[in-house]
């Protein structure tokens, strides 16, 4: 019985934090939540897009491009040992790479931003 009792103070405690820190949403005078949300994400589209060109893609890229060439050597020493060269790992890296070295110049106009 005790736990139970426990467990109910502990939920109406958390429900009275939530109740006094939050804070109600509006819109403008009219109601308009569709037009609020929509003028916030056009103000935030351009600062999005500058992160994600100029942090998200070039991380993104030195982390491909480390991957790729540890692949490619650990390949060549395969090939010196077996005498056989795995071209599948290193290829598909490089293609990865190549697809985020040129995102930026046209992943903006398939998402419509």
């Amino acid at each position: 019985m005790k736990i139970n009792r426990k467990l109910v103070l502990m939920m109406c405690l958390v429900l009275i934090g939530i109740l006094t820190l939050s804070t109600t949403a509006l819109a403008s005078g009219t109601g308009d939540v569709a037009g609020a949300i929509e003028g916030t994400w056009i103000d935030a589209s351009g600062q999005i897009k500058t992160v994600v060109n100029k942090v998200v893609f070039p991380a993104i890229d030195l982390i491909l491009a480390v991957f790729f060439f540890a692949k490619l050597g650990t390949a060549y020493f395969d090939y010196r040992k077996h005498g056989q060269f795995e071209w599948a790992a290193p290829a598909i890296l490089f293609a990865c790479l190549v697809f985020t070295l040129t995102a930026p110049a046209y992943i903006w106009r398939i998402l419509g931003m």
